[in-house]
Order: C-alpha cells, then structure tokens, then sequence
C-alpha cells in the first residue's frame, strides 16, 4: 500500500483526526469502546485499511497511559482466558485482510458490534446478579470467553475495533469500573503490540504512516488527562450505559458509511 497518499490530507482533516487521536487517550484511561468513534473518523479521512496501520501506534500508546493509571487492577485470570482465542481471531483477521475490500471490512464490523451489543444488553437484563469476574473458571465462562475473544482478536486486526466487543465481555462478566479499566488496559496493550508484525507485513505500517503519527500522538496524552479526571466523576450505572452506546455509535457509523 503506497502511504505516501497519508500526506495528500486537508487541515480540517489533520485536525479532525487530531479529535480522534485524543479520543483515543480519553476513551483508554475512561469510556473504553468510545474509541470506535475514532475509528470511524480515520476511516473516513483516510483509507479503510490505511487508516488502522495509522491508528495501530496511537492505540498503543493510549494503552502504555491507561497501563500506567490502572495497572494495579487488572484481572489476570481473565486475560490469561482470553489470548489463545484472541490469537486464533487475530489469525483469521489477517486472512480477511487479504482478500476483503473496504466496504466488506466496515460492513463487517459494524454487524458484529450491534451484535455485541444487543446480546450484552439482553444478558444484563435476563440476569439479576451481576457475574463475578472470576467466572471464567466455569465451562460456561470459559466458552464465552474463547467465544468474544476470536470475535475480539478478529476485530481489532480488521479495523482496530476490538475494543467495543471486549468492553461487552468485561461488562457481561460482572467487572466493576476500576477492574475493567485495569484489565483492558493490559489486554489490548498486549494484543496492539503483537498485531504490530502482521500490520507491516500487511503493508500498513511504515515509514510515512510513522511520521504522521508522531504529528498524532502528542493529543493522546491530553485526552488519557481528561479521562482520568472524568473516570471518578462517572458512576458505575452510567459507565455501562456510555460504553455501550459508544458501542452501538460505532457500529452504526460504520454500516451507513
């Protein structure tokens, strides 16, 4: 893929992809799923799959910030659960890349996130517990996270858009805000950097797009600031209601595109 078309950007472009970039760092340290929005400006100022090599870095950092705020709440029992499946997504995601158009990825995705949704909204209703997190120890716990973790893996290869159906695991499994901000932190930090390979090989990162990432990622940081200060300020009830309509946003977004 010939980056050098990343330069050919307007100002209002540059600067609406500035607003996603610090979404991102927001969406990380405070409303995870809400960076599907993100996604959704990059593809649309730029190309489809050009747009998740240019993103892939500034997700990354998003995760070291959202690493260092929370990283004494993270679940590992539940990572631990979740990579080997996500590992088997990833794979299938590099396969769909090769052959997928743009619109097929988009469309794609967009489904899977309204499906999520949909089913995590429907559990949370039908239950009247809330899960704990320790749950995956079960045969049923175990199949839903091998279940979201190949849709997860798939997800964030195609288009960076992991995020939405990982937050519907975390919330189906009954994770309070610190331990979901904590264990996310950790798995997409891990997950991003070991997509990092199969992006290159891929085409999708390089030099050009490095560099308009490092004119990118200075709004992360200022975003991840503003979402450690609203992460205290938002209640547990509305925490779940803004994830999960940053979820059906994103999807949205992506269908009508």
């Amino acid at each position: 893929m010939n980056t050098m078309t990343l330069w050919h950007i307007a100002p209002w472009e540059f600067a609406a992809l500035a607003a996603a970039a610090l979404l991102v760092g927001f969406s990380k340290t405070a409303v995870s799923g809400a960076n599907t929005v993100s996604l959704a400006i990059f593809a649309a100022v730029l190309p489809a799959k050009a747009s998740t090599g240019v993103l892939l870095p500034i997700l990354i950092v998003g995760d070291v910030l959202a690493v260092l705020t929370y990283r004494r709440h993270a679940h590992w029992p539940t990572l631990w659960k979740l990579f080997p499946a996500v590992a088997a997504g990833v794979v299938v995601g590099t396969v769909f890349l090769m052959w997928a158009d743009d619109a097929m990825v988009r469309m794609s995705i967009g489904a899977i996130l309204l499906l999520m949704a949909g089913v995590t909204v429907w559990r949370r209703r039908k239950s009247d517990a809330d899960e704990e997190p320790d749950s995956v120890a079960t045969r049923t716990g175990r199949i839903k996270a091998r279940s979201y973790g190949v849709l997860g893996g798939f997800t964030t290869m195609v288009a960076n858009a992991g995020g939405p159906v990982m937050s519907m695991y975390l919330l189906s499994a009954g994770f309070r805000k610190l331990g979901f901000l904590g264990t996310s932190a950790f798995f997409f930090l891990i997950v991003n950097v070991s997509k990092i390979p199969f992006s290159v090989g891929l085409g999708l990162i390089d030099g050009h797009s490095l560099l308009l990432d490092a004119a990118l990622v200075a709004f992360v940081v200022p975003g991840a600031l503003l979402g450690k200060w609203a992460v205290d300020r938002i209640n547990q009830r509305l925490f779940e209601r803004l994830v999960i309509a940053a979820t059906v946003l994103g999807g949205v977004q992506l269908l009508l595109r």
